[in-house]
């Protein structure tokens, strides 16, 4: 979303908890939130606490394998090594046994995000906080190379860790820099196509997990990023190799009730301009959603044939919330507004639900909206 949005930084903190997953943990920084002047000091005085309390309990360990000349035996046991270097004659034996060690992927992705938040933080105080805390992991045997994708992925958190899990999202937010353009506490001016990407990532894992946390119980399904597919009865030989394909931001299932909503986050501006008008929806944007409901109708499918789609864009401007039905499908453009006080900011979180999942009766008299030719 370019222009002169400004995004108060507690709003940024609010749809990261929610995009990570964990926001019972809202109200446990209010005071780093409101003494943080940007959002890189913010991540700085959030993960040296965090760091801080982990330290104080002993980070979490791994295991890793590692291979020595030993005088006893342990683990397992290198006969072809032991036979070729003679060691059985003086006393020796070669095993490879795991150890445990500190230096796992996640404790060197967090050094490697203290060390990289350490220069480039304009508060002192906080820079020094995040070199100090760097050190101390070196000091606990934990390498400064940052891991790679593979490596995290191996390194799975456990349900009950949520401590390091808190951590680990920080130090991932740090290098992602949803937001790396902040002055005083807003986001202000176009970012790099890179970067808006992430920053719609946030806005649809945000978006995503609040659904799932309110309709949870109540019969709804929600599913993130599922691939489509375009329901085709023939292809030429090159077709599969140029054809576009299809997914579906956030996807809400009621099976009792037959309902089948998809919603696609935009961070981008609802309207657009033509010659003629100076407010109208984006036509591709409206096109994208009509092919999610249309190429997925099946007769043995009834939820496919009168599933819903909802846009949903950051407010800029007046809120927006309309609605057509199209051919069968219910299509809504609906705006969030992401500049609100944190309290009205995250009751709309919630009204997105009740969007989604209202009585098709109150539809009784749709707006009809117009589109970009």
């Amino acid at each position: 979303m370019s222009g002169a949005a400004q995004i108060p930084l507690r709003n940024i903190w609010l749809l990261f908890l929610y995009a990570a997953d964990m926001v019972q943990l809202r109200d446990r920084f209010d005071h780093d939130v409101e003494e943080a002047r940007d959002l890189p000091e913010l991540l700085g005085r959030l993960l040296t606490t965090v760091v801080a309390q982990r330290l104080r309990r002993n980070l979490s360990r791994g295991y890793r394998v590692r291979s020595a000349t030993l005088s006893r035996v342990r683990g397992r046991i290198h006969l072809l090594t032991t036979e070729t270097r003679q060691l059985m004659d003086r006393g020796q034996i070669a095993c490879s046994f795991d150890e445990h060690t500190m230096d796992t992927p996640r404790n060197r992705l967090v050094r490697a995000a203290l060390s990289y938040l350490a220069g480039r933080i304009a508060n002192a105080d906080v820079a020094h906080l995040c070199r100090s805390a760097s050190g101390d992991f070196g000091r606990m045997g934990v390498s400064a190379s940052r891991p790679s994708r593979a490596e995290m992925a191996v390194d799975q958190i456990g349900r009950n860790e949520t401590a390091d899990r808190f951590m680990v999202a920080l130090a991932t937010m740090v290098f992602d820099a949803v937001i790396p353009s902040q002055t005083a506490g807003s986001m202000s001016g176009a970012q790099p196509e890179e970067q808006q990407h992430l920053v719609r990532r946030l806005f649809e894992r945000a978006v995503g997990n609040a659904l799932r946390l309110e309709l949870t119980g109540l019969g709804w399904a929600v599913k993130q990023g599922r691939r489509i597919q375009w329901p085709y009865e023939g292809l030429s030989q090159g077709m599969a190799a140029i054809l576009p394909g299809m997914q579906t931001d956030i996807e809400l299932t009621h099976i009792g009730q037959g309902r089948r909503i998809i919603i696609d986050t935009k961070f981008t501006r609802i309207f657009t301009k033509s010659d003629y008008r100076d407010a109208m929806l984006k036509s591709g944007y409206l096109y994208q959603m009509y092919a999610y409901l249309r190429t997925q109708e099946r007769l043995d499918d009834k939820a496919s044939l009168c599933s819903e789609g909802i846009l949903l864009h950051p407010q800029v401007g007046e809120a927006v919330d309309e609605v057509m039905v199209v051919q069968g499908h219910t299509m809504r453009a609906k705006t969030i507004d992401l500049m609100a006080l944190p309290d009205a900011f995250e009751a709309q979180l919630r009204t997105i639900v009740s969007a989604a999942v209202e009585d098709r009766a109150g539809h009784a008299s749709p707006t009809t909206l117009k589109t970009v030719v």
